[in-house]
């Protein structure tokens, strides 16, 4: 259970430096530059710790999944993409898509 746990955290980090990572503005703006190096090896470690246990082909499509839906959705909150019923449905399904893949993993893990 733990190893999931730091799987979604890892998840969450992904959204943070891919947010960072257009804060920074190709790296000339110092604060969004280390959140990005920062919260990317963060999340790699975290995807690496949890792969111990997890799957890599669910451990991997959950962690993208997380951060996708994360990232698309701070995009929308802040006004940096359109916000439209259709994507939050679409951004639903990839969390419900996820919920699936957790579900039937394997016992053991």
């Amino acid at each position: 259970m733990f190893s999931w746990i730091v799987l979604i955290l890892s998840g969450c980090l992904e959204a943070v430096w891919a947010t960072a990572l257009s804060y920074s503005e190709h790296f000339t703006r110092l604060i969004p530059t280390v959140v990005f190096f920062v919260a990317c090896i963060c999340s790699m470690l975290g995807l690496s710790y949890a792969l111990k246990i997890i799957p890599v082909g669910t451990g991997y499509a959950v962690w993208v999944a997380i951060g996708a839906s994360i990232t698309a959705l701070w995009a929308m909150i802040t006004g940096a993409e359109d916000f439209s019923i259709l994507r939050v449905l679409f951004i639903i399904g990839i969390i419900a898509c996820v919920i699936g893949l957790k579900l039937t993993a394997s016992a053991t893990h």
